[in-house]
């Protein structure tokens, strides 16, 4: 069994418009939804093995506020692919993951992330800026992700979170 979380990046600062779709940083709200997820991961004792984050500043600006947060010292990869990529993109960097690696992470964007969630698990879910969904995979094999269908466990979102 395998278990991959995918996060989608907080919500992204659009105050300056000549800035690049891969430069936009994080707004203030984008900044505490990613601090809240973080906080959750730490007091669920969730900790992924391997982390693979888009290299785009907001996804990147995400993560450092989540690691910070729940104090993960895993390992991080930033892999382009992620960026702007299609659901049967995505599958191609999880079937890359090292199998002896349990768990993992993937931190980019919509709509690939939904799509991915679709792709393996059957279910339309939507996932707003900084949502969490947590997938079990029935196999020992990243490789074989695509052909095993996943669990979607569960879906958190920012707001659900809020005190």
């Amino acid at each position: 069994m395998k278990t991959l979380f995918l996060l989608r990046h907080a919500k992204s600062s659009w105050k300056d418009e000549t800035l690049p779709d891969f430069e936009r940083p994080l707004n203030r709200r984008g900044k505490r939804a990613a601090e809240t997820m973080g906080r959750y991961f730490k007091t669920s004792a969730i900790v992924p093995e391997l982390i693979l984050c888009s290299p785009a500043e907001r996804a990147r600006e995400t993560l450092n506020l989540v690691l910070k947060a729940s104090r993960w010292t895993t390992e991080v990869r930033y892999d382009q692919r992620i960026y702007d990529a299609t659901a049967q993109r995505l599958v191609e960097v999880v079937s890359q993951i090292d199998n002896d690696r349990k768990v993992a992470m993937l931190v980019g964007h919509n709509p690939g992330l939904e799509d991915l969630l679709l792709l393996l698990t059957g279910n339309t879910e939507v996932m707003p800026a900084g949502a969490i969904a947590k997938l079990l995979l029935k196999t020992t094999k990243w490789t074989a992700a695509i052909e095993k269908r996943a669990t979607l466990d569960w879906l958190v979102r920012p707001r659900d979170l809020e005190e």
